[in-house]
């Protein structure tokens, strides 16, 4: 087996990494465990702390993790001036050959596409559609998410040698020379459960509840549960955590549904499966495309649960057009409400959509064969 010296390095530069929770983090971790795992690649992933300002160095599941501190935080986007420095001279230090940046979040992915240089082949991975909301750009967020993506953006691509959109509407997509590699799910991990008919009436949502993440659609799926009174033993599980909770917890009970809405907190490993597992409907009721990827209707699909999305982003590509699931159109609380009334009363339809899902995970989402994808398109680079 070569020594790591003999081993061409791939750096992935990410704002966050595990155990911060999400689908860019999980994503990230899976790829630079399987580089890890191959004979003639190392990998080393250069993120951020989410307390301090020194640097920290460990190595994780075989791969070199780097955490820089950042000296503030603009919305989701950590922030520092040193960044530049920083990442040139761990890329230097563990003689990275290609760059492989995850964005939307902006910052240090961006830096670690420009610091790279000409001489380092640089990989960008774009996990989203326009980030901005588009309410009369009110926000300075939202200002600034104008901007980045109208002048910045832009020479982003430019300078990757090449674009991975993780779905049809990120904004790599239309990029000249790129790759499509959409997330994954362990399906040896993630799977069917009983029969959909035969589980309890149980919605579940799995993601986070955060102010930043509103186009989330959370008030607009409980909005949808107080519509099902003629379902009266449908509950809404909530599964994340985040700034924004008890915002909808008191969503749910202005809407008379606080009884039928249940907060779990973050749940990992085999509860996180269980409670997939057993619920009859996964709904992820997104608002605009800067839901591209939809990880967890694939964990979902993974577990035979029918799955209900909105048409914005990459979702209805991770369905197949309502072969694994139902579509409605985004912020349309009555359509979300009839299109989970009807998986819920029609055993016949829930017990279809749950295998279709399954065989879709198997044959399209599986992780390795992802993964194997990237690290041909590495070895290639």
């Amino acid at each position: 087996m070569p020594s790591r010296a003999a081993k061409k390095t791939v750096a992935f530069v990410c704002a966050y990494y595990p155990p911060h929770v999400g689908g860019v983090e999980n994503y990230v971790a899976r790829l630079a465990r399987a580089v890890a795992e191959q004979d003639d690649l190392a990998a080393v992933v250069i993120t951020t702390r989410d307390t301090g300002l020194r640097s920290t160095v460990d190595t994780e599941d075989g791969v070199l993790v780097v955490r820089l501190g950042a000296w503030l935080r603009l919305s989701n986007s950590p922030i520092s001036p040193l960044w530049p420095v920083q990442v040139r001279r761990w890329l230097r230090k563990t003689g990275a050959q290609v760059v492989n940046a995850h964005a939307p979040v902006p910052g240090l992915a961006d830096v670690g596409i420009f610091a790279a240089g000409r001489r380092r082949r640089k990989v960008l991975t774009y996990h989203a559609g326009t980030m901005h909301k588009g309410v009369a750009c009110s926000g300075l967020a939202d200002r600034l998410i104008a901007r980045y993506e109208r002048h910045v953006l832009p020479r982003l691509f430019a300078a990757a040698d090449v674009p991975v959109p993780v779905g049809p509407s990120s904004l790599a997509a239309d990029r000249p020379g790129a790759v499509l590699i959409t997330p994954g799910v362990d399906i040896e991990r993630f799977v069917p459960g009983p029969p959909a008919s035969a589980r309890a009436r149980e919605v579940v949502y799995v993601g986070r509840l955060e102010a930043a993440s509103s186009w989330k659609g959370i008030d607009v799926l409980i909005e949808a549960m107080a519509l099902l009174k003629d379902v009266p033993d449908a509950r809404l599980r909530l599964i994340g955590d985040g700034d924004a909770l008890p915002g909808h917890l008191e969503t749910a009970r202005r809407l008379g549904v606080a009884d039928r809405v249940e907060a779990v907190g973050v749940l990992r490993g085999a509860e996180l499966v269980d409670a997939i597992g057993r619920a009859a409907v996964m709904a992820l009721a997104s608002t605009t495309n800067a839901e591209c990827a939809g990880t967890v209707l694939m964990e979902g699909m993974a577990c035979a649960t029918p799955v209900v999305a909105t048409d914005v982003g990459s979702l209805a590509y991770v369905v197949g057009d309502d072969e694994a699931g139902l579509v409605v159109p985004p912020g349309d609380a009555a359509a979300l409400a009839a299109a989970i009334r009807r998986v819920l009363t029609d055993g016949a339809l829930a017990d279809r959509l749950g295998k279709a899902g399954r065989s879709r995970a198997e044959t399209r989402f599986a992780w390795p064969l992802l993964t194997r994808r990237y690290i041909e398109l590495f070895r290639s680079l």
